[in-house]
């Protein structure tokens, strides 16, 4: 098996066993990065075989069915690419430690909210259509917007919508952390990290994105990434920022690495 930080080419990786986790290169793409850090905090193992937005990932649907990120491939198993399932292989290969509760009640908070991060609508999908309404307003014909605008079902209308979509999901999460603090409890939910505190740490970085230092991206990323819209701003509490730090301090790789 390849080391944790090796690139792997895609005809390596089918003919490879273990966990091969294809990701998003050059950008901290978060449904990639809360993938990775899923398996880093269970210190599984895995090869990153890359994919290129707007690229040619020919090699890559040939082989997974996608040409997309993330998808996770362990061992001769079917790809998984979605956000639930790959949090499921998670726990399924390393069971500790565990990040999806045992109690029926906190797992399905955990979905939940994970959900109205990761999901359709939710804060990444509705974040990624503000990005791509502000470059069709620039430029309407460039590659990179045609490309994210079939991706996320792009409309006039849904782009409109998306901001105070964003300020509610980050509202009922500044929320959640406020309650479980007041319990003297660390955590979105429980007593102990989640899959919904790496998600998050992962999805804030489209919303106010970690130092360079930490998570080096290139300049045109970080700006597009950093959000400006009044209200998505003024539901960030800061406590949710602070929580996002603690969960890579404590948790995840640092610095970030894309590359």
């Amino acid at each position: 098996m390849a080391p944790m930080d090796a690139w792997m080419d895609v005809e390596t990786a089918r003919r490879a066993s273990g966990l091969r986790l294809v990701l998003t290169a050059g950008v901290p793409g978060p449904w990639s990065e809360s993938a990775k850090g899923l398996f880093h905090v269970k210190r599984v193992p895995f090869a990153r075989v890359r994919q290129v937005v707007n690229g040619d990932n020919a090699a890559l649907r040939a082989w997974v069915g996608r040409d997309d990120a993330p998808v996770a491939v362990w061992n001769d198993e079917p790809p998984r690419h979605g956000w639930q399932d790959i949090a499921l292989l998670a726990e399924r290969i390393a069971p500790e430690p565990r990040l999806l509760p045992e109690a029926v009640d906190e797992r399905a908070l955990v979905f939940g909210l994970g959900r109205e991060l990761c999901g359709e609508l939710g804060l990444g999908w509705c974040r990624r259509l503000m990005l791509v309404d502000q470059v069709k307003q620039l430029a309407p014909d460039l590659p990179i917007a045609r490309y994210l605008a079939s991706r996320y079902g792009y409309e006039p209308a849904a782009a409109a919508a998306a901001p105070q979509r964003v300020a509610d999901i980050v509202t009922a999460f500044a929320r959640q952390l406020r309650a479980q603090q007041e319990r003297g409890l660390r955590y979105l939910v429980g007593g102990s990290l989640s899959a919904l505190d790496v998600w998050w740490a992962a999805f804030a970085a489209m919303l106010d994105p970690l130092p360079h230092e930490l998570c080096p991206m290139g300049r045109d990323t970080r700006a597009a990434y950093a959000v400006r819209d009044p209200r998505v701003r003024a539901a960030l509490d800061p406590a949710l920022l602070a929580h996002r730090d603690l969960v890579y301090r404590e948790h995840l790789e640092l610095p970030v690495r894309l590359d």
